[in-house]
């Protein structure tokens, strides 16, 4: 494949094809993301793997967000038939993933090399960028050495190194003097790309296997017996010489039933690993899926009442700046961590912290634009309250026409749905989606009207009904994803506050149902409410 330059970097000239894995129930958010930042063609996904094609460059790439690493593609192809037929035969079926189709292996490690020495190169112009001081002094010595005596320049060299010491002594507490294991992790990566490009052919190249087994695969063979079988393969094929502990390529495979895939990983260090976050709270890819799926738009008011170490607000404000955001906790432990986490960053400017109840925040009605926030599950830190007192104060300081992100244990969520079955439904067609791994149970489009339900309900069911309607009324479910959380499932649920407050119709329901206890007038004062 012809590659060329740009002005921000390599990129191939026809597109290449690259993959993502993603944590199961984000599939949508990564492919709406690639459309949306890399101009992505051919989007495709299986479960926990988004599939694309993109001439973006190496910066783009790594401003993905909602994946959790990337991988150049080599093969994808149909699962390995293991069923019915012997081992022997099954290894010749893995050694023709290498064998049938050397050119796209060769083609693949061209586009991988020249990857590794733009970043490489880009890592020595950030260095040699990153003390400007230094720089112009040094230039400053070249263009006038003889108008600076020795005395002078005595005094500017300890200047120098006084100020450099300065930056460095500020640039460490700001870090908080910690070596994070993504920096050694990158510093091997860019050593790996020195030695891959200074290979003068690819025979000279070392490789390691990484092989993940999964389905009727796993229960035949060993991710170990899959390796070495793959490992002798190109081994013969390209004369690559295998180095299981510092090689300086990758390979990896991932078979099961549905799907065989080969790539090579981009970066060592996975794109979900957030050099700016020091303490990891929740995972950064559903944060920033939470934050995405806001629509923020620039100078709104932004709040997470329960932010715990601040990780949605982190990445939010890193996508988008011009925004007022707060966070507020009531745990002193949370909030230190959320301080931390905001210096580490860079962002303690962007992001102001409250040490406040989520029932009683300090704040007028209707006077944040969105709520973003992780509802704790009860794991490590117990709700004081019901979820529905925490959600009708977010519904007080929301204004109309606001939004509401929150991710949601399956525990709270069933909670919600009863309430909501009493009153306003997440969707009265039902609709669901059959995508593996993914659960939309609501479409982004379809809006329910209050009041027809409120005398629907009235109609049907009288006083009892009006006793189940929801805690937070003039809130609207717009949709809701299932994602995993690892060993537990949860859901980002999507709420927009209603211009009519419903609260307001049933207290004027409640109203004539006491007075005159007749479905009639329910009726009547719904439909006068429109």
């Amino acid at each position: 494949m012809a590659a060329l330059r740009t002005d921000s970097g390599w990129r191939p000239a026809a597109g290449a094809r690259f993959f993502c894995t993603a944590g199961r129930g984000l599939e949508p958010f990564l492919m709406r993301e690639v459309r949306a930042r890399l101009a992505a063609t051919q989007v495709e996904y299986i479960s926990g793997k988004v599939f694309f094609t993109t001439c973006s460059d190496l910066n783009m790439l790594k401003k993905l967000k909602s994946a959790e690493r990337l991988f150049l593609l080599i093969k994808k192809q149909f699962p390995l038939n293991v069923s019915s037929v012997s081992k022997g035969k099954i290894f010749n079926e893995m050694q023709r993933l290498v064998n049938d189709d050397p050119e796209s292996w060769l083609s693949a490690i061209s586009i991988w090399k020249n990857l590794l020495e733009l970043d490489a190169k880009e890592d020595k112009l950030s260095q040699r960028d990153a003390n400007p001081l230094k720089r112009k002094v040094e230039e400053n010595d070249i263009i006038n050495p003889k108008k600076l005596k020795t005395k002078q320049m005595q005094e500017l060299q300890e200047s120098r190194e006084c100020q450099l010491e300065k930056q460095t002594d500020e640039a460490t507490v700001e870090q908080g003097d910690f070596l994070t294991n993504r920096e050694k992790s990158q510093e091997a990566f860019q050593n790996d790309a020195v030695k891959a490009v200074a290979a003068p052919n690819q025979k000279d190249l070392t490789f390691r296997v990484s092989c993940r087994c999964s389905g009727f695969v796993a229960k035949t063979f060993t991710a170990q017996e899959v390796g070495r079988v793959i490992g002798i393969a190109l081994m013969k094929q390209f004369g690559w010489k295998a180095d299981l502990r510092n090689p300086n390529l990758e390979i990896f495979i991932h078979l099961n039933d549905i799907y065989s895939v080969v790539g090579i990983p981009v970066f060592r260090v996975p794109l979900a690993s957030r050099a700016y976050i020091k303490t990891a709270g929740l995972r950064s890819t559903i944060a920033w899926a939470m934050a995405s799926l806001a629509e923020i738009k620039a100078g709104a008011f932004v709040l997470d009442p329960m932010c715990g170490l601040g990780t949605i607000l982190l990445e939010a404000a890193k996508e988008w700046p011009d925004v007022y955001y707060v966070g507020a906790d009531v745990s002193d432990s949370q909030l230190l961590g959320a301080c931390d986490n905001l210096k580490a960053a860079g962002l303690q400017d962007k992001i102001e912290l409250l040490k406040v109840s989520v029932i009683e925040l300090p704040l007028p009605s209707e006077s944040v634009d969105i709520i973003i926030s992780d509802i704790p599950f009860g794991k490590k830190f117990k709700l004081g309250k019901d979820i529905k007192n925490i959600l009708q104060e977010m519904e007080r300081v929301l204004c109309v026409g606001g939004t509401i992100v929150l991710l949601l244990s399956e525990d709270h969520h069933r909670r919600l749905q009863d309430c909501e079955r009493g009153g306003i439904p997440w969707n009265s067609k039902g609709s669901h989606t059959d995508e593996p791994g993914i659960e939309k149970c609501l479409n982004p489009g379809e809006k329910t009207d209050l009041s027809d339900t409120v005398s629907s309900s009235a109609e049907t069911s009288g006083q009892g009904d009006l006793d189940k309607m929801p805690p937070f009324g003039s809130l609207v479910p717009v949709d809701r994803y299932r994602v995993s959380l690892g060993r537990t499932g949860a859901f980002i649920c999507r709420y927009r506050k209603s211009p009519s407050s419903a609260a307001s119709r049933l207290a004027a329901v409640s109203r004539f149902q006491s007075s005159q206890g007749s479905c009639t007038a329910l009726k009547a004062v719904v439909s006068g409410s429109r």
